[in-house]
């Protein structure tokens, strides 16, 4: 772990652990595992756990009060990402031959392409930490909802407004971005799972304080 720092891309006093904020939230920190698009754990991602700004976190408390009265939880695979993660990322795509995970990630695109449809971004809002990935759960199966493409899949499909989906996956779909929205986040144009708070507290800070719960509750 890096030397605490009270520089502000080092100091967490701004953030929250999400499952102390909104403890019915589900989390599968993908990239705290090895299934994801890299295929092995990334940079950063010390914890299998959530981080958000006390704003974000206040705003999808209520998001999840609200669905929760309508038999659904809200299941999170990314809050927060360092920065240092995203460099990775970067890395990854312009000189790691790596490609193993193509088949399940990216089946339709070159590793390069990824980065000009902006599937990835060299500097990612969730490195300011009030972005998440989500999706819902149904509270009477246990199942996630249908949404017509995978987490992280990088493929048209997975566009919000995609019309080559099911009714009922796109009905699940605009269920999840209507509470988002009403949430007071905003959605991105091509991941249905993508959502960034809309009055952000740190617009232009980039942050590279690991993921860790532990990192957070430690003295300043």
């Amino acid at each position: 772990m890096k030397a605490y720092d009270n520089s502000p891309e080092m100091n967490p006093s701004g953030f929250v652990v999400l499952a102390d904020a909104v403890p019915s939230v589900i989390q599968e920190i993908r990239y705290h595992s090895t299934y994801n698009f890299i295929g092995e754990r990334i940079d950063g991602y010390e914890e299998p756990c959530a981080l958000l700004t006390t704003e974000a976190a206040r705003a999808l408390k209520v998001v999840a009060s609200e669905l929760n009265v309508q038999g659904y939880r809200l299941k999170v695979f990314d809050a927060y990402r360092p920065a240092t993660a995203v460099k990775q990322f970067v890395l990854w795509g312009i000189e790691d031959t790596d490609v193993r995970m193509k088949p399940y990630f990216y089946p339709e695109l070159e590793k390069q392409e990824l980065f000009q449809r902006g599937y990835i971004a060299a500097r990612s809002s969730h490195s300011r930490g009030s972005a998440v990935d989500l999706t819902l759960l149904d509270m009477r199966t246990g199942k996630e909802l249908d949404m017509g493409s995978p987490f992280d899949l990088f493929s048209p499909i997975s566009h919000p407004d995609c019309r080559d989906i099911t009714e009922e996956q796109y009905k699940n779909r605009m269920l999840l971005q209507k509470f988002m929205l009403r949430g007071g986040f905003e959605p991105i144009d091509c991941e249905w799972w993508h959502f960034l708070l809309r009055d952000e507290p740190y617009p232009n800070t980039y942050f590279e304080f690991p993921v860790s719960s532990a990192y957070l509750r430690r003295p300043g």
